[in-house]
Formats: C-alpha cells, structure tokens, sequence
C-alpha cells in the first residue's frame, strides 16, 4: 500500500479540494455555510492562515491558503475546521449521511471524506492558476454560466480589488489543469 506524505512547507502557499461523505449536497445550504465560517474564524483564531480565495460547491469546496512563516501544519487545522464543524452543524439540525459500521467504529460522521487533496503552489504562475481554477470551477460543474453568477466565491472580492473584470471567465482560463474533484 502506497503511502502519501504531504509536503509541509512553513510559509508556503497551498490549494486544497475538501469533499463531502458520499458527495452529500450540502456546502451551498444556509446552515452549512454558516458552521463553515465559524468553523474557519475559530480556527483561525488559534491556529493562524490567509484564505486567499476559496469557493464553496454543493459538495466539495476549493481554496488557497497562505500559511504563517513559521507554521506548515494544515492538516491540523482541516481537521479542527471538520470537527468543529460537524459538531456545530450536527447541534442545529443538520444531517449526516449513514455510515458502515466500521466507520462508526472508529467515531467517523458522516459528513466529511477523511482525507483532503493538497497541492502546493510552486510560483506565482502556479498560484494564478490555482485561483483561475477556483473562480471557474462553478461554470466547469454547470452550476452557472457565468463566473460572476456563482454567489459563494472569492471571485467578487477580487472583482472589487481589481484583480479580475466583472465578465471574467468567459472560457477556461486553465484547460488541462488537473485538479481532483
């Protein structure tokens, strides 16, 4: 069995595919993406990162973070933001998907796959990239036409710094880019 070894890099720059248990469509509801943002504030309030641009997708979300320069540890606070989630999100009445009982064996809900995708940004080519494939990740999955349609992107904070025209998007910016889902 192979075995993953992340690539912790104290300062660095990283895009992230998290998914939901079983691709449960649930990221875009208003209860989910509130346990979200408090998951993320609480956690950051400890464990400190910049969320350079994300977007939220009924059943995976994608984002870049920049990490402190003396702290790599992302796999800690993806695991906190799911814990504190799940409880906050379970406490109002959010649901979980049925698990196998050897999940629930192991205290596992059903909310969250284990594991996340990470790749780390090598340049400030590969970053732009990675945020191109962040803001057109909607229209690629069908949920809009147009990027600026897709309501849970960073794609309208980059608009207002300028970063991006409003009518950006109107094809792929980043064709072959081959990122997990």
């Amino acid at each position: 069995m192979s075995r993953y070894v992340r690539n912790y890099v104290p300062g660095g720059t990283f895009f992230f595919t998290v998914v939901t248990y079983a691709r449960r469509p649930m990221l875009t509801t208003e209860l989910a993406r509130t346990c979200l943002r408090e998951a993320i504030e609480k956690v950051r309030a400890s464990r400190p990162f910049q969320a350079l641009a994300i977007v939220l997708l009924p059943d995976h979300l994608h984002t870049v973070w920049v990490m402190p320069e003396d702290d790599a540890d992302f796999s800690i606070r993806w695991k906190r933001i799911k814990e504190c989630f799940t409880k906050v999100y379970l406490a109002r009445a959010g649901t979980e998907a049925g698990l196998p009982s050897s999940r629930r064996a192991r205290g596992e809900r059903g909310l969250w796959q284990r594991r996340f995708w990470e790749h780390t940004c090598r340049n400030e080519q590969d970053l732009k990239r990675c945020v191109d494939y962040i803001h057109w990740n909607p229209v690629k999955h069908g949920l809009v036409e147009r990027v600026r349609d897709h309501p849970w992107s960073s794609f309208h904070r980059f608009v207002e710094m300028e970063e991006y025209p409003s009518d950006w998007g109107g094809e792929n910016p980043c064709p072959g880019l081959d990122v997990p889902e």
